[in-house]
């Protein structure tokens, strides 16, 4: 655990507003500082975008009121196909009946894109070539390449291929070949994906007032968390800009449409010396209601 605060630590400073801005400046001075540590303050849900078609919500949690840890996915969301759609209501009946329904997370299984954005809190380390992002359950980490295309065949792996790009003050991220494994989900409700799934993001600093009315809005579908997990608690006197993630999601396998979310993050108020250690496989009893978990084991070392 020292060593991994050590290398984050090193590489938030490395990578941060003036080492970046240094670099950056040889190409594009309009490049946005998104570097550091950020935090959404809320659970589990996405927020739902001002318009248009929007991702699956908890029909346990209407208008800010309800269970929002009880995920009871709205089956009728018109971007569901008939066969999704089922998918998504059968996890829900486990979910109301109390018992907890398998999950990436409850399994300690990596969540793949867009699961992983549900993290509480990031780092995200940028570089001219690359964005690093490490998520704080499990430290699950993508790598993201810049000014590149995808190669013509993508192997699947666990968040897929992920190339980015600027435009002005926001950063595109392009991921596909994501793969479909035992656990393969898009949210926290079952919704389900194929290896065609393809999600767009786009990382765009808002003001103090855009980042709260933003945050405000989301909270009819998720549950704010005024004292998160340690390292990621609300900094109440930070006045500053937010970070706000908007994403897209197609899978012709899966959606009727194409469908988009947001997540709004804000500067949490420990420094990055108090990232916290959230290991799943360490307590997966604690992640999953005392079941026993299906770590993911190897058959073989990876060296």
């Amino acid at each position: 655990m020292r060593t991994f605060i050590f290398v984050t630590t090193a590489a938030a400073t490395l990578f941060s507003s003036t080492a970046f801005t240094q670099e950056a400046s040889q190409g594009a001075l309009s490049i946005p500082d998104l570097s550091g540590m950020w935090a959404h303050l809320s659970c589990c849900g996405f927020e739902p975008p001002l318009s248009g078609p929007g991702p699956v919500t908890n029909r346990s949690r209407r208008n800010g009121a309800g269970n929002s840890y009880q995920y009871v996915g709205d089956y009728t969301n018109p971007i569901l196909k008939p066969e999704a759609a089922q998918i998504v209501k059968r996890f829900g009946e486990i979910e109301a009946s109390g018992v907890p329904a398998p999950s990436p997370s409850r399994q300690c299984w990596p969540g793949g894109v867009p699961f992983v954005i549900w993290n509480i809190g990031m780092l995200l380390i940028q570089q001219p070539e690359r964005i690093i992002i490490i998520y704080s359950n499990d430290h699950e980490v993508r790598h993201v390449r810049m000014n590149v295309s995808h190669p013509t065949h993508v192997t699947p792996s666990w968040y897929g291929d992920s190339i980015g790009h600027y435009e002005g003050d926001t950063l595109v991220i392009d991921t596909v070949g994501v793969q479909v494994g035992q656990y393969a989900m898009v949210d926290w409700y079952g919704t389900p994906h194929t290896e065609a799934l393809h999600v767009v993001e786009r990382y765009k600093l808002l003001d103090y007032a855009e980042a709260t009315e933003a945050e405000e809005r989301g909270l009819h579908e998720t549950t704010r968390l005024e004292a998160s997990d340690a390292g990621f608690s609300r900094d109440p006197n930070y006045k500053g800009k937010g970070l706000q993630v908007e994403f897209t999601v197609e899978d012709q396998g899966v959606f009727t449409m194409p469908w988009t979310a947001t997540m709004t993050y804000r500067r949490p108020l420990s420094p990055l010396g108090q990232w916290p250690e959230m290991v799943c496989a360490d307590n997966p009893s604690g992640y999953f209601a005392g079941e026993k978990a299906a770590l993911p084991t190897a058959e073989k070392p990876d060296f």
